[in-house]
């Protein structure tokens, strides 16, 4: 009797880096802002993923990191503000950003283009 090791588990192809898995990520970040949870396991994998991609998704990858943290940052901005009532409009501003940050990375990513400056702070 032999002991063969056993197969290399294989994982979904939205988990492996590249285009799909950008995409998964994107998809979490718009869902974040119904079901809060979501966007954590969207910057987790982007954290996982960054650096193993290679190419354009770097970029993306990259975006999508700085999307959530400059995101979040804003957002705490805005309900410190609320006590001025200016924090409203922010909150407001803040989550048009966001959806527009995606909507940004999602084009580019299924053209096949990288972001163009994947450091920005607006957009």
């Amino acid at each position: 009797m032999t002991d063969t090791p056993p197969a290399p588990r294989q994982t979904d192809r939205w988990l492996e880096p590249g285009q799909t898995n950008a995409l998964v990520v994107y998809i979490l970040y718009l869902a974040g802002l119904v079901i809060g949870i979501s966007g954590l396991i969207g910057l987790v994998i982007a954290y996982i993923n960054r650096g193993k991609a290679g190419g354009f998704v770097e970029t993306h990858y990259t975006w999508q990191i700085r999307t959530f943290w400059i995101g979040l940052l804003y957002g705490v901005v805005s309900v410190l503000l609320m006590f001025l009532a200016i924090g409203f409009v922010l909150a407001f501003a803040v989550a048009v950003w966001f959806i527009v940050r995606c909507i940004i990375g999602i084009q580019a990513l299924q053209r096949g283009e990288p972001i163009k400056n994947p450091e920005s702070w607006l957009i």
